[in-house]
């Protein structure tokens, strides 16, 4: 909590960078209140707008939204606070002004009040005698009830509270209290009383302000000799009666607890010690630390430490620790010269003796309790209590209340004793009441409250407890002396440093980032601070990931700090609860390890070898990835020396890392949840010792390893999916790597048998009736290396298509078609290619056919299941796979690409960028420009490639966003006037304008009639897109994908007037077809949604001149007769919508006979009855009458 809120900041902003800081420090930079004139305007139209509701709320809107943004730097309206107030204040106290006005004048005063705080702004309040008597009265006008005008009551409540200040007697306001009617009136300082007291039990808001009114209200000397006793009286009895069991108690409660502590904290000692006995045993009775009601809590902590401060003389403690010097130039000298010890703890001697109330023990006691509270204000408030009573306590109680406060870091103890112990500690220590001698003892605690992280279930608790004790470390640097600290420099700053590096949450890095530089500064004693807090500032470690593996190398590289760092990283990071900072502790120990070759060769690695084999999960998964990493890293400055990996190896570390594996066998511990974790944990470490060169060739162990990998990638379906692609990655890049080092001989090709039995083994099992075995097994076969797949591609190739290809049998099998692809590819790029060379070593001429079949087979797959597009993840693998393979072709043997190839690929990839998935199409659109754009060299028999660049420029390839409809439809739309891509086009673009996303529709459809525009006027261009359109219509026939989208484009192309061009002619052969293929389409269909787009197409379609019309019309007659009543009414009223649109259509004399009939007969009736209404429109408009068929006939 502490340092985040010294920051300003408490947001949690991760991996994504720095975007959080960014908006912090836009919102810090204004200089002045820029909208005064705006404000002055605002409030000059409240007597125009108070009676519009709209007017008036769009007003009180723009006032909150100007005056919000001054929320952190409110100091900028101090100069123009007294003229808004006295503009809203000349409203309220005008006789005039209606009661809506009154409580909008209010309502703007609370809203400023809000932004710059009651404390600032109650001093503005007029209070000349002549207020006193206007305030109260207004009071009568006031209904506590009315929730929507709390902000007047809130207001008048504070402007009494300063009116009541006045520096007269109020009874001499009273003058004759005997009223004309001869009754007695209330005093004034009843009414106040009363008032007070009314709203100290109110529900909202006012309530605060009359805590605020009763502090300063009953202080004053005549109001304190004649009704202190009384209030007190009355406000502990209504305590006592209360129950923070209910809803309206709590209330009461809470208003009573802030009057009082109001009170005690601004009335004078003399004046409220009397009482504070009695106070403090009423509230012991109250048991308010059993209540669930947080503020209830804190305001009896706040309560109790006000009485604590009562019972104790206001002095401040002359043995407190005073620090001199506090010059940060001066600190940052030290280095250079020792300066003279100014610091002083005065002796105790000369104090005042007096004896110490018994009650302050209770007080103390209590604090210390509320340290432990489960709420975070609660125990900041105790915080705050123990260092301001500690203050005034002889110097040995005050020592004992440091040594009660140290108990509070015991293990026993909570994350919430930790947090509130930090948080008192570090107030002591910034009121100098820590005192040097006690250092010692708090040090060890406050690095322990570091790195505090207690683990609760699934997650962990601590990071308040971490971010206090930076708090502790920042409030330590300004309150000693460098000389005070100086012993602990070095552990202080390995523990700030460690904390800003590697604590997993980005509120407790920040903080220890600014603890570390104020350290730095005020004690200039942290060894290399400039530079590390340099690297390390509030924005460069908001990024964790760079904190692990880049600050760190760097803050390394200064030996104070290296091994401290390193230590942590093995004894808290690697059997961290979160896998992910396990996995980063070991990347970090990976970047370390050139720093400290020996160090974690002679120590490290003996410490981790045993705990990898051990018996907790966490740690044994670190330990293995750290094994992994760290041998790694010795390889690669084994290399760059020029020296043998095994001289940083003893034989027991090598056989240790061995034993991994057969221990983890031997134990079982490959099944179940924890085999999640080890299996690719010891993958990672077969691939990192592969990579090392390790001398295990012709090792037993080779054969284990081996087993794993096959076995891991068998068990895929037993796993659970979350862990399934993590295993699966392991164990394809430990194969890889395995096969690298371990299968080669010295003639750099595979064992024979070998080489046999492991192809013949993976091809078997791409057959599995398991999807994710088939999975598997295909990366597998991408990965393995040249030497095991020569003479056998062509063997691969086959076991890889079978997989690819869509059967009844595995038709929801998308995962594994996706990775058969991939394999595909990168088996293609592992054999490379030789235009006449066997097809069973090389892509050549024989097999190149053969491969772009299978990778464009994988374009076409529209799979859905309950997952939804399924079939995406094959189209996007096949795209990518294409791009690979045409370009490896491209650079070794382009003569292997055909024209008839490369047309396919450009043109279905024009289809996938065109359709209405954003993310598939931005991919289809990088394939597309990647393609067009490669000139190493260029790609040949691209066809339209002029227009295309034209189309797409080089130099807009990076900056256009195909993820957004608004920009990728306007240009590829323009591939409709390119003949080869125009069919493709239009398929993909009819699934984006018939689609649902709204953006989608309309950014696609808006393009394509743009394009339909710019062609209306050219004949031929019109015939050759209806040609297409129509072909692309009869190819998806009854293909629900296509087909429902590509009626409702239809419908939406008609009501544009796409084709005017050929209504006016009689019985066009386009309208003809289409209206042959739309008749097709829904026959016998029971899709509501492609009966209701046809209907809308059939109305659109009454614009085609000739026999045309009656045929439609036919159309829509039968449907309304259609079985189901949504069809019927849906027909009849596009009908009805459609005679409006094109009245030619019907005889005037006949129209409204027609419209009568359609709009008052009720379709949901029986059959016989509609066709019977049916029947009789045909007649009126002259249109055959639809036969019933029996069914036999049928």
């Amino acid at each position: 909590m502490a340092l985040s809120e010294m920051n300003g900041d408490g947001s949690e902003q991760e991996e994504g960078g720095c975007q959080e800081p960014d908006v912090i420090a836009r919102g810090n930079i204004l200089e002045s209140f820029a909208e005064s004139q705006e404000v002055r305007g605002l409030i000059n139209s409240l007597k125009g707008v108070y009676g519009d509701l709209g007017t008036r709320e769009m007003t009180i809107e723009k006032f909150i939204v100007i005056m919000d943004k001054y929320q952190e730097q409110p100091h900028l309206l101090d100069s123009h606070l007294e003229w808004m107030m006295h503009l809203l204040l000349d409203i309220v106290q005008d006789n005039r002004s209606p009661s809506p006005l009154v409580h909008l004048a209010f309502k703007f005063l609370y809203i400023i009040t809000k932004v710059r705080g009651y404390k600032i702004f109650l001093r503005l309040f007029p209070h000349e005698v002549a207020d006193l008597q206007p305030v109260l009265d207004m009071f009568a006008d006031q209904n506590p009830k009315d929730y929507e005008t709390w902000e007047t009551r809130y207001m008048l409540l504070l402007w009494l509270s300063m009116t009541c200040l006045i520096p007269f007697d109020l009874a001499r306001l009273d003058g004759n209290i005997l009223s004309k009617e001869g009754c007695t009136r209330m005093p004034i300082m009843d009414r106040i009383l009363n008032v007070a007291k009314s709203y100290l039990v109110v529900s909202d808001k006012a309530r605060d302000a009359a805590a605020v009114l009763v502090s300063r209200f009953i202080i004053r000397p005549d109001v304190k000799q004649k009704r202190m006793a009384d209030f007190l009286d009355w406000a502990l009895s209504t305590l006592s009666n209360s129950s923070f069991q209910t809803m309206e108690g709590t209330i009461v409660m809470d208003g009573m607890l802030q009057a009082l502590a109001q009170l005690f904290k601004h009335g004078k000692r003399d004046d409220c010690l009397p009482y504070a006995s009695t106070v403090l045993e009423c509230l012991d009775n109250c048991k308010l630390s059993e209540s669930n009601q947080t503020l209830l809590r804190k305001l009896a902590v706040k309560l109790v430490q006000r009485l604590g401060l009562t019972f104790l003389k206001p002095k401040v403690a002359k043995w407190r620790y005073q620090r001199g010097c506090r010059s940060l130039a001066a600190n940052l000298q030290f280095s250079a010269q020792v300066p003279v010890v100014q610091n002083l703890v005065i002796a105790a001697a000369d104090e005042e003796e007096y004896d110490i109330p018994g009650e302050v023990e209770n007080v103390i006691e209590q604090l210390l309790i509320g340290l432990k509270d489960k709420d975070t204000i609660v125990r900041w408030s105790a915080a705050k209590g123990i260092g301001r009573i500690t203050g005034r306590l002889p110097k040995e109680l005050a020592d004992d209340v440091v040594g009660s406060l140290l108990d509070c870091f015991s293990f026993q103890e909570t994350d919430n004793s930790w947090h509130g112990g930090c948080l008192a500690l570090a107030e002591l220590g910034r009121r100098g009441l820590l005192l040097p001698s006690r250092i010692a003892d708090v040090v060890p605690v406050i690095l322990k409250a570091l790195t505090y992280d207690e683990k609760r279930g699934a997650c962990s608790v601590g990071s308040n407890v971490r971010d206090a004790a930076c708090y502790v470390c920042w409030a330590f640097a300004r309150a000693y002396d460098p000389l005070e600290l100086k012993p602990f420099v070095n552990q202080i700053s390995s523990a700030l440093v460690i904390a800003a590096v590697f604590d997993r949450d980005i509120n407790c890095r920040r903080a220890a980032s600014a603890a570390f530089q104020e350290n730095v500064g005020r004690q200039g004693t942290f060894p290399h601070g400039i530079d590390i807090v340099t690297a390390a500032d509030y924005f460069a470690v908001g990024n964790r990931v760079n904190c692990f593996l880049n600050i760190s190398v760097y803050i390394a590289s200064f030996p104070e700090y290296t091994q401290s760092m390193i230590d942590h990283l093995v004894n808290t990071k690697i059997n961290h609860w979160d896998g992910v900072i396990r996995e980063l502790s070991t990347k970090a120990l990976h970047n370390l390890t050139p720093q400290v070759p020996e160090y974690m060769t002679n120590v490290v690695l003996p410490r981790l070898l045993p705990l990898a084999v051990g018996t907790d999960l966490h740690t044994r998964h670190g330990a293995i990835l750290a094994c992994a990493e760290i041998t790694h890293a010795l390889y690669k400055l084994a290399a760059e020396n020029n020296r043998s990996v095994t001289n940083y190896f003893s034989e027991k570390s090598l056989e240790g890392l061995k034993q991994i594996h057969l221990e983890l066998c031997s134990r079982q511990l490959y099944r179940g949840l924890g085999g999640e974790l080890m299996r690719p944990a010891v993958c990672t470490l077969i691939e990192k010792l592969s990579l090392s060169k390790m001398p295990f060739r012709e090792d037993p162990i080779i054969d284990g390893w081996q087993w794993l990998i096959n076995d891991s990638l068998r068990s895929l379906p037993l796993v659970s999916s979350t862990a399934r692609r993590q295993i699966k990655e392991a164990a394809v890049s430990a194969l890889a790597a395995l096969c690298n080092e371990y299968y080669i001989n010295e003639q750099r090709e595979a064992n024979p048998a070998l080489q046999g039995e492991l192809l013949q083994q993976y091809i078997s099992e791409l057959q599995n009736t398991e999807e994710m075995i088939r999975c598997g097994f295909s990366l597998a076969l991408g990965a393995l290396p040249r030497f095991l797949l020569k003479g056998k591609l062509q063997q691969v190739l086959e076991g890889l298509k079978k997989v690819i290809c869509i059967s009844h049998k595995d038709v929801s099998f998308a995962e594994s078609r996706r990775d058969g692809l991939k394999a595909t590819a990168k088996v293609c790029q592992t054999v490379g290619v030789k235009r006449n060379g066997p097809q069973d070593e090389f892509v050549c001429k024989d097999n190149v056919i053969q491969i772009y079949t299978m990778l464009l087979n994988g374009m076409s797959d529209y799979t859905t299941d309950s997952r939804g597009d399924v079939g995406a993840w094959v189209r996007e693998a096949a795209m990518t796979s294409l791009m690979e393979v045409t370009l490896l072709l491209v650079q070794n043997e382009p003569e292997l690409l055909d024209a008839n190839i490369c047309k396919q690929i450009m043109c279905c990839v024009a289809q996938q960028s065109a359709e209405k998935i954003d993310r598939f199409r931005a991919h289809a659109g990088s394939v597309f420009l990647s393609l067009l754009n490669f000139d190493n060299p260029t790609i040949p028999h691209i066809p339209h490639r002029e227009e295309l660049e034209r189309i797409f420029p080089r130099s807009e390839a990076v900056t256009l966003n195909w993820n957004a409809p608004s920009q990728a439809f306007p240009r590829i739309t323009q591939l409709l006037g390119l003949p080869t891509y125009q069919y493709y086009v239009l398929l993909g673009l009819t699934v984006s304008v018939g689609g649902l996303t709204e953006t989608t529709v309309r950014y696609s459809a808006q393009s394509l009639f743009d394009y339909m525009k710019k062609i209306q006027n050219d004949l031929g261009a019109m015939n050759n897109f209806c040609e297409t359109l129509l072909q692309v219509f009869e190819d998806n026939l009854l293909n629900d994908r296509v087909s429902v989208p590509l009626l409702k484009m239809l419908d939406q192309m008609l009501a544009n007037g796409c084709f005017d061009i050929f209504t006016a002619e009689e019985n066009h052969p386009f309208s003809l077809k289409l209206l042959t293929l739309c008749k097709e389409e829904i026959k016998k269909s029971k899709d509501i949604q492609k009966l209701r787009s046809s209907i809308a197409v059939f109305c659109g379609m009454i614009q085609f001149q000739g026999d045309m019309r009656k045929k439609v019309l036919f159309q829509l007659f039968l449907l309304l007769c259609h079985p189901f009543p949504v069809i019927r009414k849906t027909t009849a009223s596009q009908v009805y919508e459609m005679l409006i649109t094109y009245s030619d259509i019907v005889d005037p004399d006949i129209l409204d006979e027609v419209m009568t009939v359609l709009s008052d007969t009720n379709w949901d009736a029986e059959l016989p009855l509609l066709r019977e209404k049916r029947n009789y429109l045909c007649d009126l408009m002259k249109v055959p009458k639809p036969q019933l068929v029996s069914k036999s006939a049928a």
